[in-house]
């Protein structure tokens, strides 16, 4: 009799979704969604004009030198990576570890995925060494490795890495004749933006650096799926569908019938002009999750595990490894079983590292900020709306809940003399 897989243990359609901010919808979004639902008529593969020159103007802001015709949009990152993917074809090469959704996507194309180490003060881009010698070892047994993929704003870590850091990999990349594809959905998610610098690969490559957002990152519900891709600036006069990437992906996206919804169009669009009634929440989100996510590395820290603290995004990356042996006598042994545990115990998704790249002997999680929000609508508008989330009742007491379950896992030896039994 064939066997069942365990429930939630690997297949990719138990994958984790990506944290949300727990903000209910602009408004203007939702008038403009509402305005819309009637329209019929669909959006061309890639994205309409206007919504492409919107995008542009995204990117301008951020000083990389966009035109409408450099842009393609999608129905979420997925399908935007598995067209890219297709388009530049060879082997793919992934920062270990990497967001859950990323390595499916070259399996579904039949395509050798190849994990790189991180460097210990960052996640989100390999260490430069570490990826030349692993392009020349793929290379070596017969393999042909062409894109990279990376993140300046990472999933799971919330780390940003420093910019020498990442011109160093990509230009190891570059040097090797191996494309660039920089994910920056949470670019937009930094929690001290005065304090943090973000340098997209783009500026520093910028022939040979592919630039994809997810939209839901920070500028729109993440139940609407949309995406967006930035390619190198080229003369669309001798561009052709052999030879143009983006030319490929279009054929791609158009083969899959991988359109917008035409009446998210003017939401995403609206969404992308960046207006203060869309940004102003998001940028209040960001600080908030970042308080959350402050407090949540420090009640890790604190239980004798070990976290980078994070810088973006609304989640936060865990190695419980000194605490295996407190998690052994507890029947946890591994990857899926600590995921299991957590999830059990906080009541709220906490998928393991298993799912990011990392082996499942590796004691890894990822938790997410929005589980110190609140359950109800009401608790969750109040946190997002206070000016130290941390001081509510109810955020305070989900932290303390959250510290006890980790100290839950201290052997009795890694106990200082002071700590309460």
């Amino acid at each position: 009799m064939p066997q069942k897989a365990p429930e939630g243990r690997g297949p990719v359609r138990y994958g984790p979704p990506a944290p949300d901010t727990g903000l209910p919808v602009p408004p203007v979004l939702t008038a403009l969604l509402s305005a819309s639902a009637g329209r019929t008529g669909p959006e061309p593969p890639g994205g309409g004009a206007v919504l492409r020159e919107a995008a542009a103007g995204y990117w301008w802001r951020r000083g990389l030198r966009t035109h409408p015709e450099d842009v393609v949009a999608a129905p979420g990152a997925p399908v935007l990576l598995l067209a890219l993917l297709a388009a530049h074809g060879g082997d793919l090469l992934l920062p270990r570890p990497c967001p859950a959704w990323w390595t499916p996507q070259a399996r579904l194309l039949g395509r050798p995925a190849y994990h790189v180490p991180t460097p210990a003060e960052c996640g989100g881009v390999p260490d430069p060494y570490a990826l030349l010698e692993t392009v020349r070892r793929i290379r070596a047994e017969g393999g042909d490795p062409r894109v990279l993929l990376l993140s300046v704003a990472d999933d799971p870590t919330g780390t940003v890495p420093p910019p020498e850091l990442v011109r160093e990999a990509c230009e190891a990349a570059v040097a090797e004749g191996v494309h660039v594809v920089s994910d920056e959905t949470w670019r937009d998610t930094l929690h001290p933006p005065q304090d943090t610098v973000l340098l997209s690969p783009a500026e520093m490559c910028p022939q040979d650096v592919t630039v994809l957002s997810d939209l839901g990152g920070a500028l729109t519900p993440a139940a609407w799926p949309c995406a967006v891709a930035r390619f190198p600036p080229a003369d669309p006069a001798r561009a052709d569908r052999w030879t143009d990437p983006r030319a490929r992906v279009l054929d791609v996206l158009t083969a899959l019938g991988a359109a917008l919804p035409a009446p998210l169009v003017p939401a995403v669009t609206h969404a992308l002009d960046e207006p203060a009634d869309v940004t102003g929440d998001a940028r209040h989100a960001a600080a908030v999750h970042g308080r959350l996510a402050g407090a949540a590395h420090r009640a890790v820290l604190a239980a004798g595990a070990l976290a980078l603290p994070p810088r973006a995004g609304r989640h936060l990356y865990a190695d419980l490894g000194p605490l295996r042996a407190g998690l052994a006598a507890r029947g946890v042994t591994d990857s899926p079983e600590l995921e299991d545990h957590l999830t059990a115990r906080l009541g709220a998704p906490v998928p393991g590292g298993h799912r990011f790249g990392d082996g499942t002997g590796a004691l890894r999680v990822r938790f997410s900020t929005r589980m110190f929000l609140g359950t109800t609508g009401e608790e969750r508008s109040g946190a997002l709306g206070a000016g130290d989330p941390v001081e509510l009742p109810h955020v305070a007491r989900a932290l303390t809940d959250f510290g006890a379950a980790l100290a839950e896992f201290r052997t009795p030896a890694a106990r200082r003399p002071t700590d309460p039994p």
